[in-house]
């Protein structure tokens, strides 16, 4: 039974669907009882800031893209405002971000966080404080390369390091109090509305001790070191304002129930496990008052299907005062499309609303999906007959296997230029092709038509590249192993603005290797390639052939 009055049928839907704009600027009720929100990703600037050093320029984009998410009938943003152990806010215990100067501990010249709630909630709609509670950098394990005022770089005994990475250890208490003054910090001097938390808890498939297993000991402190944090923040936020909630948005599922019969018939990738997150349990706690499941899948996918996802969480919390909104992964096509069709399952089940994954994607209407959600909000909030039962969706077929193969690979150099200018590449040659550094191509074309973000989803267990996104990377110092060496299949996902692609890779030394023609291709620039000198020419001012 819905906590809220729902509303749509699916002929007023379709009738709708075709004649709404993106552009239309009418109001809706900003005393809308379910949640209508949107992330807005501010790590490598995915959604905003587009701009640094320019803070009217970053004002009248916010009010900008706030104004045309409320004509879409959001009532609520949830705006990441400390991406990397940083602060878009004025903090005593954070540095400034980098997204807002291109320098970390740079002060931007305003508060951005405090003229954004203003922004919001002017207009009615709520603000979500988003913060990663562990994480210090995307790419980098150089504290030299922080800021003199990150607390990583004053207390370097608090970091664990993971796959070229830095995170704060959740096992240490000093962490723990650490997160949980910088929660108080914001709740005593901002108004907003709840603290949110994403699915970044331990590093994805954090590696265990030898001898360890998933459900043994290490692993389960762990989890209970994940708990602890939990409930300390949740505890935090109560004793200094009680009306502000405390919401996270874990990874859609906790466990298949192949792994424990009270999990979900799914075969993916479980929270439990890969980030030591027990999801479940913070909910039958009361530890959280919102919980935002990522059910980033399509109805009928195999491995994950939709609905079956939505309906387990209902009944996790059934009987709870936890409210339960749905992470809708509308940066897929297979989702984007359908996602009207979702929206219409959430309906019968205990779900209080939807957030949608990310601004960028609904402001681009990628698939109609913004068409479909204004549609969707403008129809009558009363309630309809129950509908016929439609027959369920064709499953899609899983994805096929990939054969991990480990190859000789041999180290080398590539003469290159791009646009004229020469560029030194270190390469890996395996079975006749030369694979090169994602990173290194990133750089390389940074600042020209062709530049491109790239940065490791755990949560997809993916590599994300955004084109026409600044490249920013925190790595400084020694390039680290260098020679001939093994390479083994990439497992890795590439996703290229939110579009899952199909390129092999190898992973060698702990980095993701491409074909530079495979790159070209996927970023649309022209290559050659000049026998006499034996140089690869990269211009980005021509198209791939």
């Amino acid at each position: 039974m819905n906590r809220f009055l729902k509303k749509i049928c699916t002929g007023i839907l379709c009738g709708v669907l075709g004649v709404v704009s993106i552009g239309a600027q009418e109001a809706f009720a900003a005393d809308a009882k379910e949640m209508r929100a949107v992330w807005i990703s501010t790590v490598y600037s995915a959604d905003y800031p587009s701009t640094t050093n320019n803070a009217e320029a970053q004002k009248n984009e916010f009010i900008q893209k706030l104004e045309q998410a409320q004509a879409l009938g959001l009532n609520t943003v949830v705006v990441q405002v400390r991406p990397k152990g940083d602060a878009l806010y004025q903090s005593d215990l954070n540095p400034w971000s980098a997204v807002l100067t291109g320098a970390q501990g740079t002060n931007p010249g305003y508060d951005p966080m405090a003229f954004m709630i203003a922004e919001a909630h002017k207009r009615g709609m709520e603000f979500h404080a988003w913060m990663n509670p562990y994480r210090i950098t995307t790419s980098g394990t150089d504290v030299s390369a922080l800021s003199a005022d990150n607390m990583a770089r004053k207390h370097p005994d608090w970091i664990l390091t993971y796959n070229g990475a830095m995170y704060y250890d959740p096992a240490n208490e000093e962490v723990q109090q650490y997160i949980c003054d910088t929660v108080k910090e914001v709740v005593e001097k901002y108004d907003v509305d709840a603290i949110h938390f994403d699915d970044y808890f331990y590093p994805s498939n954090y590696p265990l001790p030898e001898g360890e297993t998933r459900e043994g000991a290490v692993a389960q402190e762990r989890r209970d070191n994940v708990d602890t944090l939990i409930k300390k923040v949740y505890q935090t936020i109560k004793n200094t304002k009680a009306s502000v909630e405390f919401g996270i948005s874990p990874m859609g599922i906790w466990k298949n129930s192949t792994s424990d019969e009270a999990g979900s018939a799914t075969r993916g990738s479980e929270g439990y496990y890969t980030v030591y997150g027990d999801a479940k349990k913070w909910v039958e706690k009361g530890w959280v008052d919102y919980i935002t499941p990522q059910i980033y899948w399509e109805q009928g996918n195999a491995y994950a299907d939709y609905e079956t996802l939505v309906k387990w969480w209902s009944d996790v919390v059934e009987g709870t005062d936890v409210k339960l909104y749905i992470g809708q992964g509308i940066y897929k096509d297979s989702v984007a499309k359908e996602i009207a069709q979702e929206m219409q399952v959430n309906e019968k089940y205990n779900v209080d609303g939807s957030m949608f994954f990310s601004l960028r994607d609904l402001l681009n209407n990628r698939q109609g999906c913004a068409d479909a959600v204004k549609a969707y909000y403008q129809t009558a909030t009363k309630p309809t007959e129950p509908t016929t039962p439609t027959e369920p969706t064709t499953p899609t077929e899983p994805e096929a296997p990939v054969t991990i193969e480990k190859k000789y690979a041999y180290a080398g150099r590539a003469k290159v230029t791009v646009n004229g200018k020469a560029v030194d590449f270190q390469t890996y040659t395996i079975d006749d092709y030369t694979y090169f550094k994602l990173r290194d191509v990133a750089g390389a074309v940074n600042g020209t038509a062709k530049q491109f973000q790239t940065y490791w989803n755990e949560g997809k267990q993916a590599i994300e590249l955004f084109r026409g996104v600044p490249y920013s990377s925190s790595v400084s110092g020694a390039a680290g192993r260098y020679g001939d060496t093994y390479g083994t299949t990439s497992t890795a996902k590439l996703y290229c603005d939110g579009e899952r692609k199909s390129v092999s890779a190898y992973t060698i030394n702990d980095y993701t290797y491409y074909k530079l023609r495979d790159l070209a291709k996927l970023l649309d620039m022209g290559v050659t390639w000049e026998e006499s000198s034996a140089t690869i020419g990269i211009n980005t001012a021509k198209s791939y052939q």
